[in-house]
């Protein structure tokens, strides 16, 4: 049984605080999951499936797909509700290698690309408030060669980049200051951020424009692929094209990129398993409430977008910004100000989620000799310090390479591989210890688990046939971890019999 005192006490070296509630964990998932992705990623959906009938369906797919895993999670958690969440539940149903595997591809891009992402959209959006902050400013350019157009290219940092960065060394400060600081951003942040899109969904209604919505509708169904007529001179406008079969089908896997991305990091609060209190119990119920409220504002955002949006406008919104566009239509003039506010609390609120519970992964890696020796170590705060260090350092980097958006794209792929390979964890464990103590058992099990291992599969296999480049960079990224691995078990002083 838990300590009744543990939460009031300071920590000792080697030991975290249970001081999370159940409601901290649900605000944790909700938002760690809403950063700027249902802001913006309904444009290239859009330009993917063509119907509104199609645009709505890969939300809800989404949706489906991340409340099946999420509540198959709760059964791993409440066996192992320890720090480190997925990346513990990997080596128990595998072995260290899979494990590791994961929690390498989390540190060089997963975790930190989405925190370098998510802190570059902060920036772009409060140039909408300050202009100088805009990602157009450039404080840095140095020529690098040509691209596929024969255009020139350059390595640039703009300001919005080193804002970015600011604003990640900052988070990091604070959470390095133990879980109260980290606790309280999260729950102003997130509490702010669901208020203030619960508003934007009933104005968005309140404003319903008839004819919009009705135009949309008449042919929600055609599906249709959107692309420019000539990649090297975007002027030249687009070419729409009916899809149907495998095409089609194709289409469904490339617009999902997005909302899969839009709808990851709901696994985060397994990670901080460690400071929850009964984690059992909370861990399960934090990943099903959280991702249930996120899927319902998601599928209805979108529908806000159709009800003062026409299609067109949707797809080809300046900058992909579906949500200022339509915030417009709402709001009138101050509608782009309105947006870029929500964008920045919701941001903000965002990033501290990934970067208060992603060193916990790091820690755990560290505890089985996998990571640096002193991301295994808590301050006298109670926290990874040392890991959530580290982390900003990479962070910080994707932000100034200019390619965390690119590398997003591409890890879709590996997150969702590794997400049916954890739901399938479950099914091994079952057999493996089937008297092992499981406060919360799978929901739906054997059916939802093998459901959404079924989605994912589909998913990645039309990936690899239809947009390969989406996941072959990916999947090098994981590979680079095998002869990592290996050369990190050779130093441990007693290796085990495990992979």
């Amino acid at each position: 049984m838990a300590d009744p005192h543990a939460s009031s006490r300071p920590a000792t070296e080697g030991h975290f605080n249970r001081s999370l509630s159940l409601t901290d964990g649900v605000l944790l998932v909700a938002g760690s999951m809403i950063g700027s992705g249902i802001f913006i990623v309904s444009a290239d959906i859009t330009r993917n499936v063509g119907g509104a009938g199609w645009l709505i369906a890969v939300w809800l797919l989404t949706g489906l797909m991340t409340m099946t895993a999420a509540i198959s999670y709760g059964e791993l958690s409440g066996m192992f509700p320890k720090a480190g969440g997925q990346y513990v539940y990997l080596k128990e149903s595998y072995n260290k290698l899979i494990a590791f595997l994961y929690g390498w591809s989390f540190f060089a891009v997963i975790q930190t690309g989405t925190i370098a992402a998510v802190g570059v959209a902060f920036a772009k959006f409060a140039a909408y408030l300050l202009p100088s902050l805009s990602e157009d400013n450039k404080i840095l350019r140095i020529p690098t060669g040509t691209d596929a157009c024969n255009q020139p290219t350059y390595f640039t940092v703009s300001v919005a980049q080193v804002v970015a960065i600011g604003i990640i060394i900052l988070l990091t400060y604070s959470n390095t200051k133990g879980l109260k600081g980290g606790k309280l951003i999260q729950k102003v942040f997130t509490s702010t951020k669901l208020l203030s899109l619960f508003g934007l969904i009933i104005a968005g209604f309140v404003m319903f424009r008839p004819e919009v919505w009705h135009a949309n509708w008449a042919g929600a169904w055609t599906a249709t692929k959107t692309a420019l007529i000539d990649n090297c001179v975007p002027d030249k406008g687009f070419n729409v094209t009916a899809i149907s079969g495998t095409v089609f089908l194709g289409g469904i896997a490339a617009a999902m990129v997005g909302s899969v991305f839009s709808s990851d990091a709901w696994n985060n609060v397994t990670f901080i398993a460690g400071e929850m209190k009964n984690p059992q119990r909370n861990i399960g119920l934090s990943l099903f409430l959280g991702t249930l409220i996120v899927t319902f504002i998601y599928v209805s955002a979108n529908l806000v977008y159709l009800a003062v949006l026409p299609m067109d406008q949707i797809a080809h919104a300046e900058k992909d910004r579906v949500a200022v566009a339509a915030s417009t239509q709402i709001f009138g003039d101050m509608g782009t100000k309105v947006i870029a506010i929500m964008i920045m609390v919701s941001t903000f609120g965002c990033n501290n989620g990934l970067i208060l519970a992603g060193a916990r992964v790091y820690y755990t890696m560290a505890q089985d000799g996998l990571f640096f020796k002193s991301a295994g170590k808590l301050n006298r705060f109670g926290v990874p310090q040392w890991a959530l260090w580290a982390q900003c350092v990479v962070a910080a980097i994707l932000c100034l390479s200019g390619k965390y958006g690119d590398l997003l794209d591409m890890i879709s792929f590996v997150v969702v591989i590794f997400y049916m390979l954890t739901i399938g964890g479950i099914f091994i464990l079952r057999r493996r210890m089937p008297n092992a103590e499981r406060p919360y058992k799978a929901f739906g099990y054997p059916l939802l688990p093998a459901l959404y291992i079924i989605m994912g599969l589909s998913f990645c296999l039309l990936l690899i046939w239809f947009k390969p480049q989406f996941t072959w960079p990916g999947l090098i990224i994981v590979l680079v971890g095998i002869p990592i691995y290996y050369l990190l078990r050779k130093k441990q002083p007693a290796p085990d019999a495990e992979v």
